[in-house]
């Protein structure tokens, strides 16, 4: 078995595809930047599966220009989420086109109701991450935002300068 061509074809072509597909990988975020897979985004968090996607064929190509046309796809969606991001720290106009706008979940101890049901959050999710950050009373809570990226948020102490809640969707 281990001394079949085909086998070892197999073997040998799916270990040089994996190295040149990861190499190009690294070589490329290294290019671009750590915020390369960040999922400050949900664009970023797109960009991330995509890249994931083109890879794992990148690795399964039976031909070189299959994996010529990963490689190439996955420069340019680098390419792209680069110039995205550039774009979004430039004007804050176009960022509510890319981006979801946070939700405010929770305030001054309470929960927003109308917040919970239009985002689809269930209570238990918002206490599973008052948990998270240590939170004893909910008095403790200033702000609970659903952020952009899907993750919450959680403020809390004596008081919450209300810089932190620019851009935050409060109310219905």
């Amino acid at each position: 078995m281990f001394t079949d061509i085909s086998a070892l074809d197999v073997f040998l072509r799916g270990t040089l595809l994996s190295l040149v597909g990861l190499s190009w990988v690294v070589i490329s975020v290294r290019i671009v930047g750590l915020r390369a897979f960040s999922k400050m985004t949900s664009f970023d968090f797109v960009t991330t599966v995509a890249i994931g996607s083109l890879l794992a064929g990148c690795v399964q190509a039976t031909s070189w220009s299959a994996m010529v046309q990963a490689l190439i796809a996955i420069s340019a969606l680098l390419g792209v989420q680069y110039a995205v991001s550039r774009i979004r720290a430039e004007r804050d106009d176009l960022e509510g086109i890319i981006d979801n706008t946070p939700t405010l979940l929770m305030r001054d101890g309470e929960f927003l109701e109308t917040a919970l049901t239009r985002t689809r959050t269930s209570r238990g999710d918002v206490i599973a991450k008052l948990r998270e950050a240590n939170v004893l009373h909910f008095s403790e809570v200033r702000a609970a935002v659903l952020e952009a990226t899907g993750d919450i948020s959680v403020l809390h102490g004596e008081s919450l300068d209300d810089v932190l809640l620019k851009g935050v969707k409060i109310g219905a």
